[in-house]
């Protein structure tokens, strides 16, 4: 059975009293079971420690009315003026700048076309990749000259209604030779229009659903009540709109304007303004870009586009199956709503659904919180590199095997991306929300993020350390205040996408005397933004620099949601090893190696972390991630890059194979020593150094780290040196 029950929330984190909305889709008739579930472990795999979980008693146990829910992709702008678009003369006008011509698929520019009704109008790009206009019932009208991709071209649809004539053209803003620098072609309209549906920019209307996504940039619609000469099309270009020509211009969109918002405003004076639907790219560069200024906030009529793709999405925007309440005094830890459906063939489809449980907000019930890297977890939320990376196995030195999550994201494309992906046009995504079902944010998958940081709730659990747990999205709203009832702070394997905010509050919070643990590696690598009024979603850019899965065009790297730049956290003067003593130095996903201590390592400094070790005892030459407690992606010390002068490099693994790359964004130039076997940058260091008013930091460096933790029955020097480092730092005792 190739099918799956799926489900989402619409909030990752919750305190006691909160309100937890499940939305669940399934794919059988009848019903669904659901139970509340508190993970432990989420690790199956023949060398991990098993599914571990224990079920709670709740107020959603029990079953439901079972449905299946759609998920529609594609992003729009939608006219929700209530006044309608009811013209007789009229001219469309757009500057676009396609980059999906000719895919076969017809792709709407803008108008309110119903494809069901056969009514109203459009200008777009038909399935050959030509300008063309439709309306009503009538055969379209093409130029029949295929537009190239990625070039800017004004282009344009005039109708008379008295004699049914339509002009209908394209300007390209760059001429080449074999190619007309300006087309123009008539036809006519003999049916009636009839009155359409939605004024739609971006799609036409198929009833109530959207269809016809323009994959591409769009700057500058506008709709005139007259129909215009094709010179006159060309004057309402700019703005403010010419003199002589503004008083026949019916709406004239500025997408410029409420760049960080989901408004799009009507600068005609008529009102007819609009919203954005599933998200659209926003400050892009428009057509009249020239390289002069490359923040969007500082020169906002360059910035005039949007780009759209068909495969965009932000909120499925289900309905409700169930709610849970978090009940106070409920242990803070991972919870899972186990949903399940019993086909007729005995077969079961199930998955569970995570909701991260904190205490009651300003308050602690343990001396050390688990950091969950939820923001990380939407970076790579239904990531599909080892299906669509041309570059994987190159840089993961091994033949790509789909998971089972793989393959039904690869043949369920409605799912949503993460910013590892591409979009259909080949552009990379800047979003990613948690109000979709994310499959990979769970237990039972791959050893990466979220179940692999389940290692880590399983060895507390072993030992008996009290703990809470919180979230990136708690950090980033609250800052300092979030961490300050906490004595010592644990992050997850790979807390790879910070905003300023929560790296602000986690400086703070070490230089306020807190002692941090951090537990991975790749770590406070790219700066992300939250959405200042959308709930459950982040924004990156791969600007400039790092190890990249796509590049951001010139002049965007500037994200729309706050007009921060975005990219590596180096590039923007914070290097990680200035929090943590270490940062990204390179990868490797063949095998993981053993750390060996050092000299620092026999500094009375540190003598409470080597307790019960030999002196030259190698740490962690077993684990699940790898086989070795130093792999997959590994951090070295720097001190040049703000690795305190007083930190301690207490033990570091050097022996990694050709397989591991150092990071480029350490290279200056190409050259041939760049791999495990002949770069000596390609290093994992174990960090300790202390921190103003009695705090302390702790760096593994390494990813794999946590896959040691369980080894022989958790009794090994991984499991022994990490637990004596947590009983030191949740001791009030200063450093």
């Amino acid at each position: 059975m190739n099918e799956r029950i799926l489900g989402y929330t619409d909030r990752l984190s919750a305190a006691p009293g909160d309100n937890v909305a499940f939305k669940i889709s399934a794919p059988l008739p009848g019903k669904f079971d659901a139970r509340l579930v508190r993970l432990i472990c989420g690790d199956d795999s023949p060398e991990g420690p098993g599914l571990k979980y224990e079920e709670i008693a709740s107020a959603i146990d029990g079953s439901y009315k079972a449905r299946q829910q759609p998920i529609v992709t594609g992003s729009y702008v939608w006219v929700t003026a209530r006044q309608p678009f009811v013209l007789g003369n009229f001219t469309l006008q757009a500057m676009i700048w396609p980059t999906l011509p000719g895919n076969g698929k017809a792709q709407s520019i803008l108008g309110n076309f119903d494809a069901a009704a056969g009514t109203g109008y459009a200008l777009y790009l038909d399935e050959e990749g030509c300008l063309a206009f439709r309306a009503g019932k009538n055969a379209p009208v093409s130029t029949g000259v295929k537009l190239l991709a990625r070039h800017w071209y004004e282009v344009y649809a005039s109708f008379d209604s008295g004699t049914g004539r339509v002009t209908l053209g394209h300007n390209a803003m760059l001429a080449y030779h074999g190619q007309p620098a300006s087309v123009s072609h008539t036809g006519l309209v003999s049916e009636p229009v009839g009155e359409g549906g939605r004024f739609l920019i971006a799609a036409w209307n198929d009833d109530k659903q959207a269809v016809a996504h323009f994959n591409g940039k769009i700057d500058a619609p506008r709709v005139s009540a007259r129909a215009l000469q094709p010179a006159q099309v060309s004057r309402l270009r700019e703005l403010p709109l010419d003199v002589d020509l503004a008083q026949y211009v019916v709406a004239a969109w500025d997408f410029s304007r409420g760049i960080a918002t989901v408004k799009v405003t009507d600068v005609s004076g008529n009102r007819h303004h609009g919203r954005t639907i599933n998200l659209p790219t926003r400050a892009m560069t428009g057509w009249n870009w020239d390289s002069s200024e490359f923040h969007w906030q500082k020169k906002l009529p360059h910035y005039g586009a949007i780009h759209f793709h068909d495969d965009d999405l932000y909120d499925c925007g289900w309905k409700t199956d169930f709610t849970l309440t978090i009940p106070e005094g409920m242990k803070s830890g991972i919870y899972c709503a186990h949903v399940s459906q019993k086909a007729a063939d005995g077969q079961i489809v199930e998955d569970y659904i995570p909701i991260f449980v904190r205490p009651a907000r300003g308050t602690a019930t343990a001396p050390l919180a688990l950091l969950i890297p939820t923001a990380s977890y939407l970076a790579y939320a239904n990531q599909q590199m080892v299906s669509s990376w041309w570059f994987d196995e190159l840089s993961s030195c091994k033949f790509v095997t789909l998971s089972e999550v793989d393959r039904y994201l690869e043949e369920h494309e409605s799912l949503g991306l993460s910013v590892y992906d591409e979009h259909t046009d080949g552009s990379g995504v800047c979003h990613s929300s948690h109000l979709r079902p994310i499959l990979n944010m769970r237990p039972k998958t791959d050893l990466w993020q979220f179940n692999a940081d389940t290692h880590l709730t399983d060895w507390l659990e072993k030992k008996g350390i009290p703990y809470d747990v919180i979230t990136d999205d708690d950090l980033h709203q609250e800052g300092l205040d979030c961490l300050r009832p906490y004595r010592c702070v644990m992050t997850g394997t790979h807390p790879e996408y910070y905003s300023k905010e929560m790296l602000d509050a986690v400086q703070a919070f070490t230089n306020g005397g807190g002692r941090l643990m951090y537990m991975g590696a790749n770590g406070f690598y790219w700066r992300i933004a939250y959405h200042p009024g959308l709930p459950g979603v982040i924004e990156h850019r791969r600007a400039e620099d790092g190890m990249r899965a796509w590049f951001s065009e010139a002049g965007e790297y500037h994200m729309s949601f706050t007009g921060e730049l975005s990219g590596l956290w180096v590039r923007n003067g914070r290097p990680p090893n200035m929090l943590v003593g270490n940062a990204f130095a390179a990868q490797g996903f063949v095998n993981a190696v053993p750390y060996h201590r050092t000299e620092d390592s026999r500094d009375p400094r540190v003598a409470f972390m080597f307790e019960g070790l030999e002196r030259d005892e190698i740490i962690g030459d077993f684990g699940t991630v790898g086989g070795g407690a130093a792999g997959w992606e590994i951090d070295r010390a720097d001190t040049r890059l703000g690795t305190p002068p007083h930190a301690l490099m207490v033990a570091t693994a050097t022996d990694f194979p050709d397989s591991y790359h150092w990071v480029n964004e350490e290279m200056n130039h190409t050259h041939s020593a760049v791999n495990g076997d002949t770069c000596p940058r390609v290093r994992c260091d174990m960090m300790f150094f202390e921190t103003p008013n009695g705090g302390a930091v702790f760096s593994t460096g390494s990813i794999s780290y946590a896959g040691s933790l369980a080894h022989n029955g958790y009794d090994n020097n991984v499991s022994r040196l990490t637990e004596n480092v947590i009983r030191r730092f949740t001791d009030p005792t200063s450093f």
